[in-house]
């Protein structure tokens, strides 16, 4: 699936912009740019203090977690803040989390929202986003009217905003594909 987007984005005039609430690095593991990404939930590969003793986040790469995978527990040091020496945890927002550091999110939103601007046909493809958390679903139907929403469960959307389509997002997009096509 991941293959198939970025062949569409290739073909397009102004490329395309991820709007993703995992946390994962799924598209950049697949080859988004990604400066070309807004991750508005945050990511697992940065961290940032847990008491928020700064507004900086930074890279997790020298954290290497080593999970007892039976007992569910981390083995060994916890990472801790380059800053003020507390623990350190995801730059993820959680639930009622005052304390979660956006600005990297906020810039990523600044350049979607540029890149956005200078598109003249935005359409929208929605993979998988459920009502549970709305923010994929509230970013779709605020850049509609085009949206394609694919989900297996919750598909519908009113049809001034877009189609919705009851599948899965693989099988959804080889289909489209498919159709593009043969016409």
């Amino acid at each position: 699936g991941f293959r198939q987007l970025l062949t569409w984005a290739s073909r397009k005039t102004h490329g395309a912009f991820v709007f993703t609430s995992n946390v994962d690095g799924q598209f950049q593991k697949a080859g988004f740019a990604a400066a070309r990404i807004e991750e508005c939930h945050g990511t697992i590969h940065a961290l940032q203090c847990v008491n928020a003793c700064t507004d900086e986040a930074w890279q997790a790469d020298d954290f290497n977690p080593d999970v007892d995978e039976t007992m569910c527990r981390l083995e060994g040091e916890l990472p801790r803040c380059r800053h003020c020496g507390s623990l350190a945890r995801p730059n993820i927002l959680m639930f009622g989390d005052w304390n979660w550091v956006g600005k990297y999110a906020d810039r990523q939103a600044e350049r979607l929202a540029a890149w956005s601007r200078g598109v003249e046909r935005l359409v929208v493809v929605e993979l998988g986003a459920g009502r549970t958390l709305p923010t994929v679903r509230r970013f779709s139907e605020r850049y509609g009217p085009r949206v394609i929403r694919i989900n297996p469960r919750d598909f519908s959307i009113s049809p001034e905003r877009g189609i919705g389509i009851a599948a899965g997002a693989l099988a959804s997009l080889q289909a489209i594909e498919t159709r593009l096509r043969h016409g």
